[in-house]
């Protein structure tokens, strides 16, 4: 929508309509409705009037639609008066709030004024169109105004700042901020053209008159960086991806004497990856698409798609062509004086960037190690780079690390590859945007500067908050709180200065320290570190992860004001940060990798020594101190261990000064991080900042659709937030923003204070003090300055309000006194009338007294009489006779015009129908002739019609017998294939079987070894209890003997009281014996108890004796596991040393070479020395000169001898190093073989173990081949059900496509019908926007019928899920229950027990105390069990609780599918009552139709009646002509006798007579006429009624017709929505059946899995008991193998000792070897050499023919490749039909299915309830059979322990199986669905096949076309070959005869006879000659012919001659 300049007013666009403005309407409107704001969800906030106030909430009625809503005090905000409706500066408004500054703005924003003043920011809002508001007028418009005198514009911005400097002598800047979109760069180029045209340095001066033209260039060095540095986002077609800070250099005078910029934030990233719909850096799109031939061979450039990493292709931007855009990016180089080597030079590396993205890296197989399969990716970079690509790839692939202080060469893995090779090319590519930003700053600079000060103008990236935010946005929000901050800080210095200078009193106040502390948080280096700083940090530590970062942070900063930790675990963000513009989520991923920027050192080394001096200048080690780090990188897929020494933390960051400028020096060894770099350029950016005078522009984007007059006011909102306006209106509540001058607040509010001040001159302050006074205003609320009244917040508002309650008060007084006056003057109008009455009541009286007086009487009748009354009555009658006869003679007149009008009209229409009729007869009679043309026409394409049938019918039989052959042909491929599908398919089975085995094989190793453990546990378990048994039967026996003897005592006792008195001293005695044998029993027992304690404590120690051997044990595996990582690493290092010493012997041979040919070189030049020698003894005697060069040719052969010395003994040393290396190595690999043979020998005698233990693992591999054929089996039936489940889909199928033919057929009844209409009134194109409206609402439902299908699908997936908790959970009750009755039994038991101790405790009265401690650690048990008992019993209620809840939605759950049956039996009803409304349909359609036909025939009848009366009317009209001619006779006759005047006398009475006649005859003249007249009338009547009538008939036809037409619509969308309900039914149904069927056969699964488990859990408790006597032997064995080990490893040590002499011996061999293997190496070399170059000769050799053989094969295989596909779509033709006919069939077979499905549903529904009972009841009987098969263990406690582990062991067995068998399920569910996804394929693939049959057609009928021409082609070629056959054998006699004559020709010359033959033979057998062909003939024959003919003829010609 661009708008021209040249038609539009710019004023429209910059100056508000204050008529608008101050309207009093609107300002009654205010008052009157005490109008607020409301907060909106839709247009953020609204206008409403207060109604009325309750408490804390208000009712408000909305303005926009007068409804009430009742809002909270809190949420209204305040509304400015309309006098401050679109204000040009915010900060005047006297209710600052979000509302007022939102509406202020969007009032603006939809007038067209973009620019709004904040105080002192300018709030600019895209328009998204061109505004004519930037051309050199409106520049000259602003220049040298002042910012209040001019509407508020980015020119008045850069104009203020440029007087600024000028006046001030201060340095300016012009800060523009906002997000991606809103206009920033392009307001930074207004600023530049504003101060490129007011500052032109060559408009003044002369000397100034560069060639390059400094303001040009500068004006062109923005295309140039937005070429490099802007692309394509899904916001913004041009946005900046850096930021950028341009500094513009002036003179003392005020011209433009130079430019700088700096950049910061270039999003690198972007050159290797794009997200969807955006696009890389502009300058690949341009290059690619503007290079010409020459260069793009240059630059090795090839298509968009070609590169990776342009991730989207070629994405044009609307309304821009990249190849002119690369021609304007060129020529604005060619004006910064680039040179064409530069532009080449920064184009390669351009290329170079988009050919890193090519290379490409494969895993290798056996190892992670990155491989490069294909260099030319490699080798174009290298080429445009100036590298080695070997070098290169070894320096990608294989890096040299340093490790300590030497460097070693470490393999890379694949992902570390791709890492490396991104980071270089966005390394590159920010060098070059570096080079190039400092190229231009070169280009701008100029030197020659006086006094300069500049105007800084900064163009960066606004506050970003996104869902999570990542290290670049917090980089950005670090900038704008910086930035905010001086903003804040500026703008209340001034605020704050401007309160001094009036003489305010206030305390000062630093606002932007209410940043410092989010500031603080982020930047501070200590107590404590900020997030930069811990950054940084971490950096420095190599196991450094982003957690640990992120734990550092939380723990140092967690308790900031500013800080804040994730609210809930789940939670994506680490932490979140609150700035101004609200809380910020940030995300630390990868945060230390960006931090870090690493770099490949290898690659940046190679880079720095490239042959290409341009790429060698760019990684210079200077320049690496430059910022090496991009905010927007993402380094994707390197979450593993950090990239060694590449990532380069001892990166040294600078030497010297840099190649950009002494602005970026860093210290010498130090590591730089992206956050330490940017941190410094930031403050030096604020440093300079802050030595300027700031101006700020916020730039907002109204809406995302980049749509022009659209605002979205949320958006607006959050980006006011972001940009600081909202931040600065809260700043200036806190003061006093609003103010008025003295003599303006006096004039406008004097009206509320009338008698404060007094009459004559006062001074404005005392006005205003007197007027405040009398105000009664709170002190707080204002101040008086010296020249202006400062007021808060909200002061205007009030003020502005009572001031128009005021005006209202004095208006309604006004009003009242005009009222006043107005009745009043009623009252004296009504006064006069009544004195008016009086004088007529008078008069009256007056007449009513003189009328029967005589005089008065006689008055009145002689008055009549008088002449002079009768003369006026006369006068008067005459008056109006001649008044009547011009009205006659008027309407005479008229009437004749209009007649002759209307006999006009008639003719015309006369002349009309005419014309009509002759064109109708001329429109048949072409019509009879297109008639008979057509007929003729189709008569000859019928017969041509037979003719293609019968040749359709020969091809359809051939096509028939070809596809017979090809069927035969395929099925015997499909067997074939069928067979490689089987054998694949059995293959890849046993490759799972063997996985799955392998894998089961591991389970049991593992359970081996726990079993081997618990075996253990429970041995040494067995001895104690069995020691602890025997201890207590012995104890046991002793006290029953202890209790026999005593039973003796007491019956002696007893026998002996009888004798008591006898026997009393026998007593005492017998009572000492007592006592003393009750004291040896009590030692006894002391004694016993003692024995016990030392069977514990032997029993401890023989417990820790065995924990020993166990860790023994473990220590000894340990170690065997150690020795084989060890041997592994001794393996690698073997290979290590191998590929060593295979670079040692490289190194060796080279060595030896190079020793070869110094020796051979000392050898020439001693032979050189023995011939100089020779020749100087022969010329001794010569000269002294010779002598001299001797001496000289002397000492160079000493120098080159000492040199060869030399180096010799530098080899020799080398050498030794190289064998002191090798011998190290040899003997460090002997040692490594000592170890590997021990461990071999360790690894044997386990391997003799392991192979006993596979053996015993067979037997169980045997039981698993059983198990996995009854898998089998299952497997078989699920595949069965399979089959079922796709018979049934493709009944499904079957009754879809019924559905759609009855649809169709539907269809088609409607498009008749509408037909029919469209012939009635072309109501066609209605109905097909109709159709085209019902697609879009079908498609629309079909939508949201795929969204039900998902919501139930996601449903029963919920439903399945319940079940399988329902079931978990009802397992783990079982296992509760039974787990509580087993406690229970041991209760029993335990109980038991008690019971018979306390008997025994009551027969043993000695034993008392050693039982006690037993009954108390019982009690102990007791209470643990009886918690246990608590435990489980919650647990067990739980259980049940959870139970009850599933049940409930259980039950909902049927509900629901009853509901759904209800639907179902519903939407049957409607179907048939769809039927019958059809059937309705129709016979009201047929009724419609017989009306339609009346009608018409009425029409006709109709319009044949006015034919009939337009014939009468128009003989009427010639009768009327012909009497009208004959009346214009008779005048003419009248006038003519009035004429003659002669005869006067004599003639009276003929002439009275004859006018009589005439009279009469003009009499029955108009009586005529007047029935004519009448008769026409009648007939125009009839016409109109007709007419009427007709009119009517076809608007009431038409309604009836709409009306239909809406109906038939209204009931064709209800029937398409019911068939669309019906479907989505039928596919609710069919899902239902197949979840019911599922759950069936998943119960009946279950069902035998829990029988088969039961089974399982007999057979593995026997044998587990089995293997545990198994175990038992094995650990004798493993004792008797560690003592074998111990010494077998006595004689490995000895073994090794002989083993060391061995090595030795073979080293020697080794060395040896190696030699011979380096001279076969060459000797193999060489052979390959040769044989490549004879290949190369042969591939040569070979080429040509190759060439010619491969366009023949080319040639056969284009024919043959016609042949297939010709007949592949004869099979695809036939393939659709099969398919059209079995979906046909499978259609009819689902709609009998559907009732059929509906009672399996039932009967499934039944079967699954009694398959639960089932498996209730079979849960019940396991809980009792596991319960007998437990009471029959019963007899000890170990027993049922082992019971007990051995259950839980069958439990996880269970518990895995049927996991297994879970996953099964799961498995066959996904293969469900995805047949199901196959047959929707298969729907499309028919469809496709379809269209396919189609194409195959129209294919067939032009090869058809194409036969029958080659057929024709033929049959012409045969027809030509018999003639030229015929003209050959022609040819052939004639030259037989010619040879014939020329033989007779020859005898006769020979024998000199006459030479005679005729003239017309030889003239025939010329042109017998010229009539043969001699295309037929070659070059040889055609000259044989000519010198023939020429033979011939010479004979001829002689005879002549003579």
């Amino acid at each position: 929508m661009s708008h021209r300049s040249g038609q539009e007013d710019p004023e429209r666009y910059l100056f508000v309509d204050r008529a608008v403005v101050y309207n009093p309407a609107a300002q009654a409107d205010w008052t009157a409705k005490k109008l607020v704001w409301v907060p909106s969800e839709r247009h953020g906030f609204e206008a409403a009037g207060v109604r009325e106030e309750r408490g804390e909430e208000v009712l408000v009625e909305l303005a926009e639609n007068g409804k009430k809503v009742v809002i909270n005090k809190d949420d209204i905000q305040k509304m400015n008066p309309p006098k401050f409706s679109k204000v040009e500066d915010m900060a005047e408004l006297t209710c600052l709030n979000e509302a007022s500054v939102l509406h202020n703005l969007k009032d603006r924003y939809y007038s067209g004024l973009i620019y709004t003043y904040s105080g002192l920011f300018c709030v600019v809002i895209n328009p998204y169109k061109n505004l004519p508001i930037y051309s050199e007028n409106i520049i000259e418009m602003y220049r040298g105004k002042k910012r209040h005198e001019m509407p508020p514009h980015i020119y008045a911005i850069s104009e203020s700042a440029y007087r600024c400097m000028l006046q001030d002598r201060e340095d300016q800047s012009i800060l523009c901020t906002g997000e991606s979109g809103a206009g920033k760069t392009e307001n930074t180029k207004k600023v530049i053209q504003y101060l490129a045209h007011v500052a032109s340095s060559h408009k003044g001066r002369k000397d100034h008159n560069i060639p390059g033209e400094l303001e040009r260039q500068l004006l062109q060095a923005n295309p140039i960086l937005e070429s490099f540095g802007n692309a394509k986002t899904v916001k913004n077609d041009n946005s900046s991806r850096f930021g950028k800070f341009i500094r513009v250099n002036f003179d003392v005078a005020g011209y433009i004497v130079g430019a700088n910029i700096e950049t910061y934030l270039l999003e690198k990233s972007r050159a290797i990856r794009q997200a969807k719909e955006e696009r890389t850096f502009h300058i690949f799109y341009r290059l690619l698409a503007g290079a010409g031939e020459h260069l793009k061979t240059d630059l090795l450039l090839e298509g968009f798609n070609n590169y990776r990493f342009l991730s989207n292709g070629n994405i044009p931007i609307p309304g821009q062509q990249d190849k002119e855009n690369f021609q304007e990016t060129l020529d604005a180089m060619h004006i910064m004086s680039f040179s064409h080597e530069e532009i080449v030079c920064m184009l390669k590396v351009v290329s170079a960037v988009l050919q890193f993205g090519n290379i490409v890296f494969k895993k290798e197989r056996n190892t992670d190690q990155a491989s490069m399969p294909e260099n030319t990716a490699a080798q174009k970079l290298c080429h445009l780079l100036g590298m080695n690509v070997m070098e290169f790839t070894r320096a990608i692939l294989t890096p040299r690390i340093k490790v300590g202080r030497d460097y070693v060469q470490k393999a890379q893995t694949k992902e570390q590859a791709d890492f490396a090779v991104e980071a270089l090319a966005k390394a590159t590519y920010e060098r070059l945007f570096r080079w190039l930003v400092h190229r231009i700053n070169k280009a701008l600079d100029r030197t020659k500067r006086q006094g300069a000060s500049f105007i800084g103008i900064l163009d960066i990236a606004g506050f970003e908050i996104f869902e999570l935010n990542s290290f670049e946005q917090l980089c950005i929000n670090y900038t704008n709180e910086k930035l905010q901050q001086l903003f804040n800080h500026t703008m209340f210095i001034l605020e704050q200065e401007e309160y001094q200078r009036e003489g305010i009193e206030w305390s000062f106040i630093d606002f932007g320290l209410d940043l410092q502390p989010c500031i603080d948080l982020i930047e501070r280096p200590n107590n404590p570190p900020g997030i930069l700083a811990l950054l940084d940090e971490e950096c420095w530590f190599p196991k450094a992860t982003d957690k640990t970062f992120i734990d550092k942070v939380l723990q140092e900063q967690g308790t900031h004001t500013k800080f804040q930790k994730p609210r809930q675990l789940k939670d994506k963000a680490d932490f979140c940060i609150i700035h101004y513009a609200g809380r910020v989520d940030y995300k630390a991923d990868e945060w230390l990798m960006k931090n870090m920027d690493p770099l490949n050192d290898n690659v940046a080394t190679l880079l720095h020594q490239s042959t290409d001096k341009f790429v060698a200048e760019l990684w210079k080690d200077d320049i690496q101190t430059f910022q090496r780090a991009s905010f927007y990188d993402n380094v994707s897929g390197l979450h593993e261990a950090p990239v060694d020494r590449i990532v380069g933390l001892d990166q040294v960051a600078g030497m010297n000064e840099t190649a950009f400028g002494a602005a970026y020096k860093t210290k010498k060894g130090m590591f730089r991080t992206v956050g330490q770099l940017y941190k410094e350029q930031l403050s030096k950016l604020m440093a300079t900042l802050r030595n300027t005078n700031p101006n700020f522009v916020r730039c907002i984007i109204p809406n995302h659709e980049k749509r022009a007059g659209k605002l979205d006011p949320h958006l607006v909102l959050d980006q006011l937030r972001c940009n600081g306006v909202l931040e600065g209106i809260r700043i200036c509540r806190q003061g006093f923003p609003n103010r008025i001058v003295f003599q303006e607040f006096r004039q406008r509010y004097e009206i509320l204070t009338p008698n404060a001040i007094p009459k004559g001159f006062m001074d404005g302050k005392q006005a205003c003090e007197r007027m405040i006074q009398a105000l009664e205003l709170d002190g707080n609320l204002f101040r008086i300055g010296q020249s202006k009244i400062f007021f808060r917040a909200g002061v205007l508002a009030h003020l502005e309000e009572e001031r128009d309650l005021k005006i209202t008060d004095i208006i309604i007084y006004f009003q009242a006194v005009c009222r006043g006056y107005l009745a009043r003057k009623a009252f004296a109008k009504k006064q006069q009338q009544l004195s008016a009455l009086k004088v007529l009541q008078r008069n009256c009286a007056a007449y009513l007294k003189l009328r029967h007086w005589q005089w008065w009487r006689l008055f009145t009748k002689v008055k009549p009489l008088l002449q002079v009354t009768r003369q006026e009555e006369e006068m008067q009658a005459k008056d109006e006779e001649l008044v009547k006869v011009k009205e006659k003679q008027t309407k005479v007149e008229g009437e004749l015009v209009e007649m002759e009008r209307k006999h006009q009209q008639l003719m015309e229409e006369k002349n009309i129908l005419a014309e009509q009729l002759q064109a109708e007869t001329e429109l048949f009679a072409e019509a009879e002739e297109m008639r008979a043309r057509l007929a003729s026409k189709k008569q000859e394409l019928e017969e041509i019609l037979h003719d293609l049938e019968s040749r359709l019918e020969e091809e359809e039989e051939r096509s028939q017998g070809l596809q017979g052959e090809k069927k035969k042909m395929q099925s015997h491929i499909q067997d074939l294939e069928e067979q490689l599908d089987e054998e694949e398919a059995g293959r890849q089975k046993l490759q799972l079987e063997k996985v799955t085995a392998e894998a089961k094989m591991k389970k049991y190793e593992e359970d081996i070894l726990l079993l081997e453990d618990q075996n253990s546990k429970f041995v040494k378990e067995k001895k104690l209890l069995e020691d602890r048994i025997n201890e207590m039967t012995t104890v046991l026996a002793e006290e029953e003997e202890k209790a026999k003897n005593l039973g003796k005592v007491k019956n002696k006792q007893e026998m002996m009281m009888v004798d008591l008195e006898e026997r009393l001293k026998k007593e005492e005695k017998t009572r000492q014996e007592l006592e003393k044998a009750k004291r040896k029993l009590d030692g006894e027992t002391s004694d016993f108890q003692d024995q016990i304690a030392e069977l514990q404590a032997q029993t401890e120690e023989l417990k820790v004796q065995l924990v020993k051997k166990e860790e023994e044990q473990q220590t000894m595996q340990s170690r065997g596991e150690e020795e084989v990582s060890q041997k592994n690493n001794a393996l690698k290092q073997v290979r290590e040393l191998q590929a060593q010493l295979a670079e040692l012997q490289e190194d060796l041979e080279s060595e030896k070479g190079a020793r070869n040919k110094a020796e051979k070189l000392k050898r020439d030049l001693s032979e050189e020395l023995e011939a100089l020698k020779t020749e100087l003894e022969d010329t001794l005697d010569t000269t002294a000169a010779q002598q001299e060069l001797r001496t000289k040719r002397e000492q160079e052969v000493a120098e080159l001898k000492k040199n060869i010395d030399e180096e010799s003994k530098n080899h020799e040393a080398q050498i030794q190093e190289m064998r002191q290396r090798h011998a190290a190595a040899l003997e460090e690999l002997s040692e490594q073989l000592e170890q590997s043979k021990r461990f071999k020998a360790n690894l044997e005698k386990t391997k003799q173990s392991q192979e006993s233990a596979n053996k015993e693992l067979a037997c169980e591999v045997k039981t698993l081949q059983q198990a996995k054929t009854e898998s089998e089996h299952k497997r078989k039936k699920v595949e069965s059900q399979l089959q079922e489940f796709m018979a049934r889909v493709t009944e499904g199928e079957r009754a879809k496509g019924e559905l759609a033919e009855r649809t169709h057929k539907l269809q088609s009844e409607l498009d008749n019908v509408s037909a029919l209409l469209e012939d009635a009134e072309r109501k066609g194109i209605k109905m097909t926007k109709d159709v085209t409206g019902l697609e879009s609402q079908l498609q629309d439902t079909q939508e949201l019928l795929q969204e039900e299908t998902r919501q139930k699908l996601n449903l029963s997936s919920r439903i399945r899920q319940l079940e399988e908790e329902k079931n978990a959970l009802q397992e783990q009750q079982e296992e509760d229950e039974e787990a509580r009755k087993n406690l229970e039994k041991q209760m029993m038991t335990l109980q038991a027990q008690l019971s018979e101790s306390k008997k025994k405790l009551e027969d043993d009265v000695g034993t008392i105390d050693g039982l006690e401690e037993v009954k108390k650690k019982l009690q102990k048990d007791l209470e643990l069990s009886n918690q246990r008992l608590e435990e489980k019993t919650i647990g067990f209620e739980k259980m049940e609780k959870t139970k009850t809840r599933l049940q409930q939605e259980l039950d909902d759950l049927t509900v629901d599918l009853d509901h759904q049956r209800q639907i179902v039996s519903n939407l049957e009803k409607k179907q048939k009552k769809f039927d019958q409304m059809l059937a309705e349909e129709k016979s009201i359609s047929a009724r419609y139709a017989e009306e339609r036909d009346r009608a018409e025939a009425e029409a006709r009848e109709k319009e044949t009646k006015a034919l009939s009366l337009t014939r009468a009317l128009d003989e009427a009209l010639e009768a009327k002509e012909e009497l009208e001619r004959v009346n214009k006779q008779l005048r003419a006759e009248m006038e003519d006798l009035m004429s003659s005047k002669d005869d006067v006398g004599k003639n009276v009475h003929e002439l009275e007579k004859s006018k009589r006649t005439l009279e009469q005859q003009l009499e029955e003249m108009k009586t005529q006429l007047e029935e004519l007249e009448d008769e026409l009338q009648a007939t125009e009547d009839a016409k109109l009624r007709l007419e009427v009538n007709m009119q009517a008939m076809k608007a009431q036809y038409e309604r009836d017709l709409q009306g239909r037409d809406d109906q038939s619509d209204e009931k064709k969308r209800a029937l398409v929505k019911q068939v669309r309900e019906m479907e989505a039914e039928l596919e609710d149904e069919r899902k239902q059946r197949a979840l019911a069927v599922a759950a069936k056969k998943k119960l009946e699964m279950d069902l035998k899995d829990i029988e088969g488990h039961i089974e399982g859990a007999n057979k593995a408790r026997d044998e587990a008991i089995k293997q545990l006597r198994k175990l038992q032997a094995q650990m004798k064995d493993y004792q008797r193998e560690l003592e074998d080990a111990r010494a077998s490893r006595d004689d490995i040590f000895a073994l090794s000792k002989e083993n060391e002499k061995k090595l030795k011996s073979l080293e020697a061999e080794i060395v040896q070897l190696h030699e011979d293997l380096a001279a076969s190496e060459r000797g193999r070399r060489h052979a390959e050499q040769e044989r490549d170059e004879l290949q190369d000769e042969i591939s040569n050799s070979t080429s040509g023919k190759s060439a010619l053989m491969d366009e023949k094969r080319r040639l056969e295989a284009r024919i043959a490749q016609l042949e297939e596909e010709l007949e592949e779509e004869q099979g695809n033709m036939e393939l659709l039909n099969d398919r059209f006919r079995k979906s046909t069939m499978q259609v009819d077979s689902l709609s009998t299915e559907l009732s059929a499905e509906r009672s399996s549903a039932q009967k499934s529904e039944n079967a699954r309830q009694q398959l639960e009972r089932q498996n209730k009841e079979l849960r019940a009987k396991l809980g009792e059979l596991e319960g007998s098969v437990k009471s029959r263990f019963k007899a000890s406690i170990t027993a049922l322990e082992a019971k007990i582990s051995q259950l839980e062991e069958q439990l996880e067995q269970e518990a895995k199986e049927r996991a297994a068998a879970n996953k099964m399920v799961r498995r066959t569910e996904k293969k469900l669905k995805e047949i199901c996804m196959q047959v929707e394929d298969e729907r499309r693939h028919a469809d496709q096949f379809k269209e396919q049959v189609e194409k195959a057609n129209s294919r067939m009928k032009q090869l058809k076309r194409q036969l029958e021409e080659a057929e024709e082609e033929a049959t012409r070629a045969n027809a030509s070959r018999r003639k030229l056959q015929r003209e050959l054998d022609d040819a052939t006699e004639a030259s037989e005869g010619l040879s014939r004559e020329v033989h007779t020709l020859k005898n006769r010359l020979r024998r000199g006879g006459p030479i005679s033959f005729s003239s017309s033979r030889s003239g025939r057998r010329q042109l017998q000659v010229e009539g043969t062909s001699l295309d037929l003939l070659s070059d040889d024959e055609l000259e044989n012919k000519i010198t023939d003919n020429n033979a011939n003829e010479t004979p001829a010609t002689q005879p002549q001659q003579e």
